[in-house]
């Protein structure tokens, strides 16, 4: 999406001390947009993180998981509904509270597919695998903000990227193989740093070709989330891998 224009109030030509008046309200609707955005991320990853070790840690949690596993599917329609919701409506992801209202329903169950996916696997490596994630986003996350490359154009290799992906995934489910399930999380977790990059750009605005606009801070805020979380499983999936 390009980014909206913002015009102070009350002027309409624009000379030199109204055109730097008109620059300072956008860059400071601009970091105000970024600072709403990290905030409701922050509170995303904070919910995740602790559904996680809930899951890893508290037995009685695992052991319902385990005798009640079509939870699974109950919170995978969740996620997906109110995705698709916040994703296609306009309406649902600019109006508050309702975007709030949805984007916390989405994150619970997101929350809960993760712990339960955690579940299955080592507690050592599940925290390896947060630590790691959480080292990879915040030096994608300064890369982006530091670099003059402008990878708001990469849009269209992204989405061949993930459509390639997708097939070699349902490839990986008929043919067993730890090297194939290693070979598929290296290329995902790449693919989703990528991704990482893309949407913090498209959020900061400025001299990026594409930006999201400042009322998108809902939309903004899903894709990073979203972006982070494909992260954490991908390299979830590699540790796994490996360790067999």
């Amino acid at each position: 999406m390009a980014e909206a224009t913002y015009a102070p109030p009350g002027t309409m030509d624009m000379e030199d001390g109204e055109a730097k008046g008109f620059e300072f309200n956008d860059k400071s609707i601009r970091r105000g947009f970024i600072r709403k955005v990290y905030a409701i991320l922050m509170c995303q990853l904070l919910v995740t993180f602790g559904a996680i070790c809930l899951f890893v840690y508290h037995m009685p949690t695992k052991r319902w998981f385990l005798a009640n596993p079509y939870m699974i599917w109950v919170a995978f329609a969740v996620t997906l509904v109110t995705m698709i919701a916040m994703a296609c409506c306009e309406s649902v992801r600019r109006t508050t509270p309702m975007n709030f209202i949805f984007l916390a329903i989405f994150t619970l169950a997101e929350s809960f597919l993760l712990g339960a996916v955690s579940a299955t696997n080592a507690p050592e490596a599940v925290m390896m695998a947060v630590g790691i994630t959480a080292a990879v986003s915040l030096a994608l996350t300064l890369f982006a903000f530091q670099t003059k490359w402008d990878f708001t154009m990469m849009g269209g290799f992204l989405v061949c990227a993930t459509v390639a992906l997708l097939i070699l995934g349902i490839c990986a489910i008929f043919i067993r193989s730890n090297i194939l399930q290693l070979v598929y999380g290296c290329i995902g977790a790449l693919i989703f740093c990528m991704y990482l990059v893309y949407d913090t750009q498209l959020m900061m605005g400025g001299k990026h070709k594409y930006s999201i606009s400042p009322e998108e801070y809902i939309f903004a805020a899903l894709n990073l989330y979203l972006d982070i979380v494909n992260i954490f499983l991908y390299i979830l999936m590699i540790i796994s891998a490996a360790s067999k």
